[in-house]
């Protein structure tokens, strides 16, 4: 199902960016340390076959990972057999023993079909419940809510979400993410705790912020969060977050891949740093009409994260060819 058939955003206002410069990196697998190590993916899309193959290159670079985060689009629709199909490749496969998903919108598209073989968009939503979306996703990720805390070798991982599918709720809208007090109170309440302590957090997300990563001053990306400058209100004030999208599944060569994204009135004049997290599907790029074209071919990419005392380092990974593509080192402003 082609999540961008169903994507709405016209539109935004935009915000002061850097892009992060970064360097070339050919060097072999990080050596044992006192580094904790761990790595992020998104957009499996029922690309169980990429899927495994990502698991197989992170347990060898990686083999004592402190955790596995999966930034949304676990499935290709939401049903409950698809769930089993990536719990099943998981199993399969070596992986750490701790693994953080966070919501996609490809979570809540089984009502575009009338049975799993059987596309019937006209007669939305073909007798599925927003209720029974959500409990599929909590029985698959064994929590209750959309937001969640993980610790990966006790660096904090925050998942955030849509809590409403949004097109039940107006038919004017469909992906777009709608976050609940419930969910914001908690992330600031998070972000603060953990800041008081010198942590770094990292928050996984399944949608981009608008003008931040690569593909997300394309008009598609401008308007996928409803509550927009909220959120960015709150990971504005802390300069030792750091957001990881998906959606997009634009390539980790880009320049953009990583930026650090200033909120005004946030009195954090360095801003938070963005990651695009690449995708496990197929990948994407502009088409030069302010749309988008696949890249075709073999696409499976990812992300390590590396940190310590003073800096979090972050590398892209080509899965398919099990090559670096590239890294950079952030200073923490809390580092010792």
């Amino acid at each position: 199902m082609d999540r961008r058939s169903f994507i709405v955003g016209t539109g935004g206002a935009l915000a002061a960016t850097t892009v992060l410069s970064s360097t070339a990196h050919a060097a072999p697998p990080p050596q044992a340390g006192n580094k904790v190590r761990f790595n992020i993916i998104s957009d499996i899309q029922g690309d169980l076959g990429d899927f495994g193959k990502a698991l197989d290159d992170l347990a060898l670079i990686n083999p004592d990972s402190a955790g596995l985060g999966i930034a949304g689009d676990i499935t290709p629709r939401g049903y409950d057999f698809e769930y089993a199909a990536v719990r099943s490749t998981l199993d399969k496969h070596a992986h750490p023993k701790e693994v953080a998903w966070a919501i996609g919108n490809h979570e809540f598209y089984v009502p575009k079909w009338r049975d799993p073989d059987t596309l019937a968009q006209e007669t939305w939503p073909n007798g599925t419940t927003e209720d029974s979306l959500f409990r599929s996703f909590f029985n698959f990720a064994g929590r209750n809510t959309i937001f969640a805390e993980h610790s990966f070798g006790g660096i904090p991982v925050l998942s955030i979400g849509t809590e409403r599918y949004s097109h039940y709720h107006d038919p004017k809208l469909w992906d777009e993410v709608w976050i609940s007090d419930e969910q914001f109170t908690w992330l600031e309440q998070r972000l603060d705790h953990w800041a008081q302590w010198r942590k770094p957090v990292m928050v996984l997300t399944h949608h981009p912020l608008p003008n931040t990563v690569s593909g997300t001053h394309n008009k598609l990306y401008l308007n996928d969060y409803l509550q927009s400058d909220r959120l960015l209100g709150i990971l504005g004030r802390h300069r030792d977050v750091f957001l990881f999208s998906g959606h997009t599944h634009w390539n980790l060569e880009l320049s953009d891949w990583v930026v650090r994204r200033v909120v005004p009135g946030t009195a954090n004049l360095e801003g938070f740093t963005v990651v695009n997290t690449g995708a496990i599907q197929v990948g994407w790029q502009d088409d030069g009409k302010g749309g988008e074209v696949s890249l075709g071919g073999a696409f499976n990419q990812g992300l390590q994260v590396e940190v310590d005392a003073r800096n979090v380092v972050i590398k892209a990974r080509d899965f398919t060819t099990g090559t670096w593509l590239k890294q950079i080192t952030i200073p923490l402003h809390n580092g010792a």
